[in-house]
């Protein structure tokens, strides 16, 4: 072995006891204690709701969140919550753009009043929607004049929605629209191509991840939301009846096998539709790095 080959084979060695050795744990220790903190955490109370929930039987089950008054309820909560997530999808990239791009007067003031749904207790903000969107309110007027309803209507609903999964949206848009670089931009438009075609072609992709991800965060904040929303729905059944609410009166009825059943039902049906959410923001990636 030749003096180079012997000290490179030493620096080898060095490197290696040195990773073993490191400050920060391996690859099998931290995997540990990640599954383990999950089981805790995640994985064992979720199945305690799903034995819990099947402890009647699964005729019971079945009969349980098949009940018509329960189907209108999950049709609600999942309509509402997808309306309200859409829209703050597309108001949310807007509010980051302007944040981002545009000085004006008061906008440290814009800006953290988009977090003013984080920082409300629920019910302080379904109160407050409540009383602007009801028929004697600011804008309950207004909207009453042209012959619209919004509070104790699916209408309310999706307002409720809708101001509790704004933060979400921009917050998650906001730090990838800072580091786009403008320069791309420039040369899009040098190159001739029109302002709707360098924000569908150059930009869009970019913060299509961004956008997805703040989607999902909205969306999963809806589907379980309840504070906000149980004082501007009415909670009409069969109208204007959310499934979290229908759970809690099973509850207060101490029928803790139907609460638990419709809540399993709520858990998977979510799983699923951010399962899916997820794939799609892969793609959108991968379709980003292509461009």
């Amino acid at each position: 072995m030749t003096p180079m080959q012997l000290a490179l084979h030493t620096r080898l060695r060095i490197a290696a006891r040195s990773r073993r050795h490191g400050v920060l744990p391996g690859f099998s220790p931290t995997l540990g204690f990640t599954m383990l903190y999950l089981s805790l955490v995640v994985l064992l109370p979720l199945s305690a709701l799903f034995l819990r929930a099947t402890g009647s039987g699964w005729h019971q089950v079945w009969a349980t969140v098949t009940d018509p008054r329960v189907l209108a309820a999950y049709r609600l909560s999942f309509l509402a919550s997808l309306t309200g997530a859409l829209i703050n999808a597309v108001f949310g990239l807007l509010v980051a753009w302007v944040l981002v791009r545009y000085d004006f007067p008061g906008k440290p003031l814009v800006d953290g009043l988009v977090d003013l749904p984080f920082a409300l207790p629920t019910a302080v903000g379904g109160i407050a929607l409540t009383t602007a969107y009801a028929s004697n309110g600011w804008i309950g007027k207004a909207l009453a004049a042209v012959g619209i309803q919004a509070a104790f209507t699916p209408l309310g609903i999706v307002i409720a929605l809708t101001f509790i999964g704004l933060p979400f949206v921009v917050r998650t848009v906001q730090p990838v629209l800072q580091d786009l670089d403008a320069e791309l931009e420039e040369a899009a438009l040098t190159l001739g191509a029109s302002r709707a075609q360098t924000f569908f072609r150059v930009i869009l992709p970019t913060l299509a991840p961004a956008v997805l991800t703040g989607f999902a965060l909205a969306l999963a904040r809806a589907l379980g939301e309840y504070g906000s929303v149980v004082f501007i729905s009415g909670n009409m059944p069969m109208k204007t009846e959310i499934a979290p609410l229908l759970i809690m009166t099973k509850l207060e009825q101490f029928d803790y096998a139907g609460a638990t059943a419709i809540a399993a039902v709520m858990l998977a049906a979510s799983f699923l539709l951010l399962l899916a959410i997820n794939l799609l923001q892969g793609w959108a990636a991968g379709v980003g790095r292509r461009a």
